[in-house]
């Protein structure tokens, strides 16, 4: 199927309720407006916190929204071409004046929320009703009092940070984005390299193509991202130790407001468990491929009898939007609504956008919420998936937004995932139903190896990155104990890389040749921001064990998985599953999380095959 059948060239993002363009005098009035607003609130709320919290907080609030809206405007315009130069720009000027902004005017305002006694701030919370509603983000911000610097400190670490490692994060997406590989004599971008691993059912053309990314990822590029994750490894050590964090995860589960154990939980249950699992189904694969030893470009290869047909977006589209209907037609008319009717869906893959998928949602001054759902569509079954995922993010973020205002409806990264996932889900049931009923049994088994691949992507896979991450950032070989990061060579991380790998998928031969596997850590944006990773596996089995539980709770669920959205970042992840009655602090939840999905996908996968 050809770009034109495709279609995905209608479908892109109408920008115009932020702003007309990059030219457009409110951007800059907006900018100024921020400027002068900070001003106002230093002189009106510095040290009457005591008084005024609830006004200020409010205030805040406002504040916030408005000093996002040019820079997300702009960052959405980088997103569909990461070279242009005066967005660049543009974005540079504007961090620097925020980060100036922030510094001078707003660092004192969490400083001083951390500073309130316990007493005063409870008599709040009962006299003014604004303190009582924003309890859960007043709660988050005095979590991290234990971590705190001096308000001269924390305004210069401020000033200073568009010029940390997150340059050079930023560089390195252009850098991707600029990437060109040769094959067959076309030249092709990393995200259609990547696409041919995953849909090609041409052994030798996937070989090739894992061959001249292995090429392609060496050289200046195999360097530039090994001194770039060394920066950001860097300052994560500094920073630790300078806001003594007891380890180089504890920022992130604070942030994503789970505990330790919780987390540690996780990785060795899917190191456990999960490695079971991915290889037990990878032998299964061999089988399925007639070979003894899966090569890596076979990891998310499709099966010879997969239905290889290309799907249009409108087809996706439509796809997706009945499957929402069949659980929740109010999730169904908010993505209608938002992102249809709104032009809130940038869908072709066209050279210097941004490779992969993301959505991002935003709530605008005046109380408004908008939510934009970039893709790299392809036509295939994975991009439909991908589609009802980030449309899943979107629905989160349309009613977190309107449910809770700009302050409160980011759900935590270790959590924000369940909404994706279960919206994948949602698409996966509703395909899969309509094969059992035609009963095609091989199309039947290459979906739902599809599905079990995705989700060993997003669970088994994810950890793994996240072992490399604590690998990167000090932890021992054996992840027992933390110590300082070094500084490692391209190679040194190659190793490292490969370590992880076959931790989780086995040794050299016994399911996998890793041929051209060793530079496949460069190309990973993630580790940029350091523990983001592991959200993606968390949300995966939070999302497992939700979707068990609709069978017995019935009509009861849809409320209960509404209500969960609109929490956005209000609530822990223990306080979100109770009403559903479960709990993600024992191991049992977890082991569930992967029987209930994985698990009972791979028997049927074997039986299936078995059976044909």
């Amino acid at each position: 199927m050809n770009e034109q059948q495709i279609d995905a060239e209608r479908y892109r993002w109408d920008l115009s309720g932020l702003y007309a363009d990059i030219d457009d005098a409110a951007l800059m009035a907006d900018v100024e407006q921020t400027e002068k607003s900070a001003v106002e609130f230093y002189e009106l709320y510095r040290g009457k916190l005591a008084e005024k919290l609830g006004e200020a907080v409010a205030a805040y609030e406002r504040l916030s929204a408005l000093a996002e809206k040019p820079l997300t405007y702009l960052y959405l315009l980088q997103t569909l071409n990461t070279s242009e130069p005066r967005v660049k720009a543009k974005i540079a000027q504007l961090q620097q004046r925020m980060a100036e902004t922030s510094a001078k005017y707003l660092t004192f305002f969490e400083l001083e929320i951390m500073d309130l006694p316990q007493d005063v701030l409870d008599a709040l919370i009962v006299s003014d009703e604004r303190v009582s509603r924003y309890k859960p983000w007043i709660e988050k911000v005095r979590l991290f009092m234990p971590n705190r610097l001096s308000e001269p400190v924390e305004s210069a670490i401020t000033v200073r940070s568009p010029f940390t490692s997150g340059a050079w994060a930023e560089f390195f997406e252009e850098l991707e984005s600029d990437l060109r590989f040769q094959l067959l004599g076309e030249e092709k971008t990393l995200t259609q390299m990547l696409d041919i691993l995953s849909n090609s059912q041409d052994e030798s053309l996937r070989a090739a193509a894992l061959q001249q990314i292995h090429e392609g990822l060496g050289g200046a590029f195999h360097k530039y991202s090994a001194q770039t994750l060394y920066m950001v490894a860097g300052l994560s050590a500094v920073e630790r130790r300078d806001r003594k964090y007891r380890h180089p995860m504890e920022v992130r589960n604070k942030s994503n407001m789970v505990t330790d154990e919780t987390v540690e939980i996780l990785h060795k249950t899917v190191m456990g468990l999960g490695s079971e699992l991915a290889k037990r189904y990878y032998r299964l694969k061999a089988r399925m491929l007639k070979k003894d030893v899966l090569e890596w470009s076979d990891r998310n290869a499709p099966l010879p009898f997969a239905d290889n047909s290309t799907i249009s977006f409108d087809r996706a589209l439509a796809i997706t939007l009945e499957a929402y209907r069949s659980f929740s037609p109010t999730l169904a008319s908010v993505i209608e609504e938002s992102f249809v009717r709104g032009k809130a869906i940038d869908a072709p893959a066209v050279p210097g956008k941004r490779s992969g998928a993301f959505n991002l949602s935003m709530v605008l001054p005046d109380g408004r919420v908008l939510s934009f759902t970039l893709l790299n569509y392809l036509g295939s079954n994975r991009d439909v998936m991908t589609l009802a995922h980030e449309l899943g993010h979107g629905v989160h973020g349309m009613l977190a937004g309107r449910e809770q205002g700009r302050l409160m409806f980011h759900a935590p990264i270790a959590y924000c995932e369940t909404a994706s996932v279960f919206g994948e889900m949602t698409a996966f049931r509703f395909l899969r139903e309509r094969l059992r009923e035609n009963a095609d049994a091989t199309s039947n088994l290459a979906f739902l190896a599809g599905k079990i691949e995705d989700a060993l992507n997003t669970v088994v896979r994810q950890i793994g990155f996240s072992n490399f991450e604590r690998r990167l950032h000090g932890m021992d070989a054996k992840y027992l104990t933390w110590g300082e990061p070094v500084k490692m060579s391209p190679e040194e991380l190659d190793s490292v890389w490969m370590q992880t790998l076959q931790e989780l998928y086995g040794q050299e031969g016994e399911i996998f040749h890793y041929t051209n596997a060793n530079r496949l850590w460069t190309y990973v944006g993630h580790f940029h921001n350091p523990f983001y990773v592991y959200g993606y596996a968390f949300g995966e089995l939070v999302t497992q064990s939700l979707y068990a539980q609709q069978e017995q709770l019935g009509e009861k669920f849809e409320p209960l998985y509404l209500e969960l959205l609109k929490a956005g970042g209000t609530k822990n992840i223990v306080e979100l599953l109770r009403p559903f009655g479960l709990d993600p602090t024992h191991p049992e939840f977890w082991e569930r999380g992967l029987r209930a999905g994985l698990g009972r996908w791979i028997a049927e996968a074997e039986s299936l095959f078995d059976s044909m």
